[in-house]
């Protein structure tokens, strides 16, 4: 497994070893041990799976109360998937990440709790699975408008498919200073220590 840095140190992008031949491929989609060693200690509680159509964009979703941690991959077709850091006092604030995730190259994206997670479909289906490190609960769950100007995430193209929720979710700066997120020090990652395998 190959420990990448993403344009936000927390954001790590995981690249596994792909085992392919004439029959079609294995790879290791998860072990503790590995992810341990590129410092990702994250306990798991639940894994989801959705599917998209081309167009899709889910996003900017995060969830509140302790947060919740996400390790994701797209198991079917191809994403551009998007974290955006949204930890109050972080140098890195309202900034964003990105990472085309397909069942080619099958990286994997870990976005750690005060990231709000979002993906546009590139492919004509995608089946994105992700990992949580807290159950799924709608009293919870939040977002922020994936098209807020003052974050400007370069989305490849325009969707054609957004969600009622994510079309009237509200911009960053509206629920800044009521995100429970606090950017500490110890927060910060360096991906040059990450073992890398």
């Amino acid at each position: 497994m190959r420990v990448r840095p993403s344009a936000i140190p927390e954001v790590v992008i995981l690249e596994p070893e792909v085992h392919a031949d004439e029959r079609g491929f294995f790879l290791e989609t998860f072990r503790q041990d590995t992810l341990r060693d590129a410092g990702i200690a994250t306990p798991w509680v639940q894994d989801n799976h959705s599917r998209s159509v081309r167009g899709v964009l889910r996003g900017m979703h995060f969830s509140v109360g302790g947060g919740q941690a996400k390790l994701v991959r797209c198991a079917r077709g191809a994403v551009w998937d998007v974290a955006v850091d949204i930890r109050r006092g972080s140098p890195t604030f309202g900034r964003w990440a990105a990472v085309t995730l397909d069942d080619v190259a099958h990286r994997q994206v870990h976005i750690p709790v005060g990231f709000a997670h979002g993906f546009f479909v590139l492919s004509e289906v995608a089946d994105v699975v992700y990992r949580c490190s807290a159950y799924y609960d709608s009293e919870t769950e939040r977002a922020f408008a994936w098209d807020d100007p003052d974050v400007a995430i370069a989305w490849p193209e325009a969707p054609s498919n957004v969600s009622a929720r994510d079309a009237s979710a509200p911009r960053l700066a509206e629920i800044a200073d009521r995100l429970p997120f606090v950017y500490r020090e110890s927060d910060a990652v360096s991906t040059a220590s990450h073992s890398r395998r």
